[in-house]
């Protein structure tokens, strides 16, 4: 019998060009599958792996990567832990992201191109992955055409990539100097009021609980509150 699954908000503290900054990916594990949400920045390997052995699972564990989107933050470190696991780890993204993550077309903010990386499996809005217990991918454009968010429905948990941020356990709007299409985004947060969320792990900020549809309700109106 498969135990329940365990989520978790990393804490990956980086820098980029000497800005320190923090990223919380997340982490799904049960005792088949470890599932890796979104990678930081390139050259996190070590980071990576050492952060997981130390608080969650051990690195060979880690079977699965979830990419939330294109941006170079969230796919940058997927390469070289792609590598280091030899074709075990598969990868997961949305169909809008595999040219990116896979180099075939330039990143839309940076212009860069990234190093090909394979996507075992496309994703589109209201697949549910049979991972730990189950996760629902949410189609969330607006920050970036492709962004997605994942549902982990056993634990009521809406894991957000940049659809949101949070602030001292507050969830907020996504930063707008960095979102593609505000409009879109915020008409993406509406969305979410129809899931039963008890907890959102914000990329940038991490954990936000207690009055989570109230608050949706409210950013996608427009609130910055």
């Amino acid at each position: 019998m498969t135990t329940k699954a365990t989520i978790r908000a990393m804490k990956l503290e980086m820098n980029a060009s000497s800005n320190p900054f923090i990223v919380n990916p997340t982490v799904i594990w049960d005792d088949q599958h470890a599932i890796l949400i979104d990678t930081g920045i390139p050259g996190q390997l070590e980071l990576i792996q050492e952060q997981l052995e130390l608080h969650y699972f051990p690195f060979h564990r880690l079977s699965h990567i979830m990419i939330t989107h294109q941006d170079r933050d969230h796919l940058g470190s997927l390469p070289e832990l792609a590598a280091v696991s030899e074709g075990v780890v598969e990868v997961l993204a949305h169909e809008l992201s595999v040219p990116y993550i896979q180099g075939e077309v330039p990143l839309l903010k940076s212009g860069n191109t990234v190093p090909f990386t394979q996507v075992d499996q496309s994703l589109k809005d209201g697949d549910i992955i049979p991972l730990c217990g189950g996760i629902r991918v949410i189609a969330t454009p607006g920050h970036t055409p492709d962004h997605i968010s994942l549902y982990h429905i056993p634990s009521k948990t809406l894991i957000s990539g940049d659809a949101m941020i949070a602030n001292e356990g507050q969830l907020l709007p996504p930063a707008e100097q960095h979102t593609a299409d505000m409009g879109a985004a915020l008409a993406s947060v509406g969305k979410l009021v129809d899931y039963e969320i008890e907890s959102v792990i914000c990329y940038h900020g991490g954990i936000c609980t207690g009055n989570i549809r109230e608050r949706l309700i409210e950013i996608s109106a427009g609130s910055q509150l």
